[in-house]
């Protein structure tokens, strides 16, 4: 049987065949060498709460049963932390899902859909999925611009509007003032999606309080960054409950195992776990500040746990990284200019940044400037 006699749908046949992350096992196996610095997805180099590996390990005896489909006492405990009902809260396999599922929920073939150009790859491709038609602005310098989001989706009547806080590829941030700002702003009949997966590095200050009597906001938190289970997929949604209703009628019931239920309660409820890690985290970037200042470059001041470096242009940053790979070294870099002068790296640990760091030492030498 020929491609062309597969009944795909319209919106499957035209989509080019490609998808939003090449990942670096793949890139092991086709190099036929693995990396000695694995700093490029911006996973967690800390490991996860020994409480939550203890948990995980005792679940693995009842593997054989379903995980529970509510996510009951992950959801209590949750609702609990933010001080939100347990109807305010979905759990999901991690922001990515929970992006599909949004966009499944608000977007129809043809529909308008908004977000910044150059932000994370992921919601765009949900969008592309679902037949959305995406309306991108650009970054204002270096950050997402809020107002040019709102005037956007105000152009378009855009249903679903997309801002991360603190930002990815950037690193950069909004203060929670002008995050309340953009959400009061947000127009009805559309949904503000407000991806905080790297909050726990930000600064206070960095979110408002969570209002989830508001139907035009949906906050999405993860357990794959500062809790070290970027592997378990595991993350949440905090918003109204009508919306909460809305994904509950398509999301996978049975779509977050109970190992990574155990493992992120238990994570949940070490208090000292993930503010353990942000310090690692600012400890490290504040190394890989001082490492682009030695050799001439500027590092983007970061609420992540990466930093992005400004290396001067775009093929620049393409060779320094090509030249990385050869040295063994993961890392990446944003995908459109202007962002695309700048190369990202996770902070590794230790032993990680110090290998970063001789190698970056030794290619950024051997680039032009």
């Amino acid at each position: 049987m020929s491609s062309g006699a597969i009944p795909f749908t319209a919106i499957v046949r035209d989509l080019p065949a490609a998808v939003p992350f090449v990942g670096p096992e793949t890139m092991e196996r086709d190099r036929g060498r693995v990396f000695r610095a694995r700093i490029g997805a911006n996973e967690s180099a800390f490991g996860l709460s020994p409480k939550a590996a203890a948990a995980m390990r005792e679940a693995i005896e009842r593997v054989s049963w379903y995980g529970d489909p509510e996510n009951f006492e992950l959801r209590s405990a949750l609702a609990e932390r933010h001080g939100v009902a347990l109807e305010e809260i979905c759990v999901a396999g991690g922001i990515d899902e929970l992006l599909g599922l949004i966009v499944r929920m608000t977007v129809s073939p043809g529909t308008p859909v908004v977000t910044s150009l150059g932000a994370y790859p992921t919601f765009n491709y949900h969008v592309a999925g679902f037949g959305g038609v995406l309306q991108t602005v650009p970054y204002k310098d270096d950050h997402e611009d809020p107002e040019a989001l709102l005037a956007a989706t105000r152009t378009h009547s855009a249903p679903l509007v997309y801002l991360a806080n603190p930002d990815n590829p950037m690193g950069t941030w909004h203060d929670a003032a002008a995050v309340r700002a953009f959400l009061n702003a947000v127009p009805e009949g559309t949904l503000a999606a407000l991806d905080e997966a790297y909050i726990e590095f930000a600064p206070d200050g960095t979110s408002p309080p969570i209002d989830t009597g508001d139907p035009r906001v949906i906050r999405l938190r993860t357990f794959s960054k500062a809790h070290g289970m970027a592997g378990a997929r595991i993350g949440y949604a905090v918003t109204h409950r009508d919306l909460i209703t809305g994904l509950n009628k398509i999301r996978n019931h049975f779509g977050v195992n109970r190992i990574a239920q155990a493992g992120a309660l238990a994570s949940l409820q070490d208090s000292d776990f993930a503010a353990k890690v942000a310090a690692e985290v600012e400890a490290g970037r504040r190394d890989y500040m001082a490492l682009a200042e030695q050799l001439g470059f500027s590092a983007i001041p970061s609420a992540t746990n990466f930093v992005a470096i400004d290396v001067g242009s775009g093929d620049r940053a393409r060779a320094i990284l090509q030249a990385l790979l050869g040295e063994d070294v993961f890392i990446r870099m944003p995908g459109v200019a202007p962002l695309d002068r700048c190369i990202r790296v996770t902070v590794g640990t230790p032993g990680d940044r110090a290998a970063f760091a001789a190698a970056f030492e030794k290619v950024a030498a051997e680039t032009d400037g």
